[in-house]
């Protein structure tokens, strides 16, 4: 049974019982039985049952006597509850409670569908062309394929800040993994709807990333996450010289000046090069992008030189799709964490904190590349 076919059975019934009240003790009005109705919804026919008085003096306001197409009643209902990640038991469950009837799998899926349309425009809107700083990570979830089986799948994020402060996402993306090949596409997709700049690029250090975004923004600085080197480093430290070797690491990534780092980077090597030689390696390899942040002031470098404002986005999705082992299709996982997104944004009313300096800095910085006046 149809969503709004439930509700407005029982909201007829709500009205029969008020009508009754009211004729009862003046003419001995009584109820006889119901009638069946066939309608027309967005979901197609379905059988309505109408209840029925004793002198036909009942004219329900919910679906009227001669009304054959039933208006969209409570599908947002549904959505709202589809976005705050309850299953399609639970929200049967819910209908079965508050209208007194149940309703399919089948039935919810198609009231979230409604959703695609609202999708497609989203994802193909058009952005601002050019955005200060930009984060961009990977997520990972697990969806059947066509054999059943349950595979990996990367949903790609791209969160960034706009001239005035504040943060969108301004695109999302689903790939079979994570790779600097669909980070391209994912790039090139932004410049294709507009966006002609990006100061600066926080990400993870996925090999090849920095590549790919140059290629696309040339001009672009590509800040690699610290936080995800220092975890990386740490995995090939071992447990009991982990917290010696962070202290010591320390020194290099909090440091007041590029220079200064490179110092303390130099003393790190001669301390724990020949122990752990790949972990310095690495801080080597890839110390152009690393260090990027130390060119900026404090108020910027607090911002850049880590991905968590995009971790932290992540981490209120999964608050919503943590009860979703394994996703039917890779629909059903964009529309879930769309869904999820939709009610995120709201809360991202305000710019970021003392926007109206880092603005400046950046202006300075920046030139004509980011102009604020």
């Amino acid at each position: 049974m149809n969503l709004e076919t439930v509700s407005s059975s029982k909201a007829m019934e709500g009205e029969m019982g008020s009508h009754i009240s009211a004729t009862k003790p003046s003419t001995g009005n009584r109820r006889n039985g119901k009638m069946h109705k066939a309608l027309q919804t967005e979901y197609g026919p379905v059988e309505l049952e109408t209840p029925r008085d004793r002198d036909g003096s009942f004219s329900p306001e919910t679906v009227k006597k001669r009304q054959t197409i039933l208006a969209e009643g409570l599908s947002d209902k549904i959505i709202s509850l589809y976005a705050t990640g309850q299953s399609m038991q639970q929200i049967s469950d819910f209908i079965e409670e508050n209208y007194g009837s149940r309703i399919s799998k089948e039935t919810i899926s198609n009231i979230t569908d409604k959703v695609w349309d609202e999708i497609r425009s989203w994802r193909t809107r058009t952005l601002d062309e050019v955005y200060p700083i930009v984060w961009m990570d990977a997520v990972h979830y697990k969806v059947r394929n066509d054999k059943g089986s349950a595979t990996a799948r990367a949903v790609y994020n791209v969160i960034g800040i706009d001239r005035n402060g504040y943060k969108d996402l301004l695109g999302m993306y689903v790939s079979h993994s994570e790779g600097a090949n669909f980070w391209l596409g994912v790039l090139a997709d932004l410049q294709n709807r507009g966006v002609k700049d990006i100061l600066i690029a926080c990400v993870d250090g996925l090999t090849g990333f920095p590549d790919a975004i140059q290629s696309v923004f040339p001009n672009t600085d590509v800040q690699l996450c610290i936080v995800h080197q220092i975890r990386n480093s740490l995995k090939y430290v071992g447990s009991k010289n982990q917290k010696e070797f962070l202290k010591d690491l320390k020194l290099v990534y909090a440091a007041s000046t590029k220079e200064k780092a490179e110092m303390e980077l130099d003393s790190l090597e001669q301390k724990w090069g020949e122990t752990y030689p790949i972990v310095l390696r690495s801080w080597r390899d890839k110390w152009d992008n690393l260090s990027r942040y130390f060119q900026y002031n404090a108020d910027i470098r607090r911002i850049v030189y880590t991905t968590n404002i995009v971790e932290g986005y992540h981490r209120q999705v999964r608050k919503v799709t943590k009860n979703k082992g394994v996703f039917p299709n890779d629909d059903a996982l964009y529309k879930l964490v769309y869904l999820a997104y939709r009610n995120i944004r709201r809360k991202w009313t305000m710019p970021i904190s003392n926007w109206g300096l880092t603005a400046q800095q950046l202006a300075i910085k920046f030139g004509d590349r980011f102009k604020i006046m």
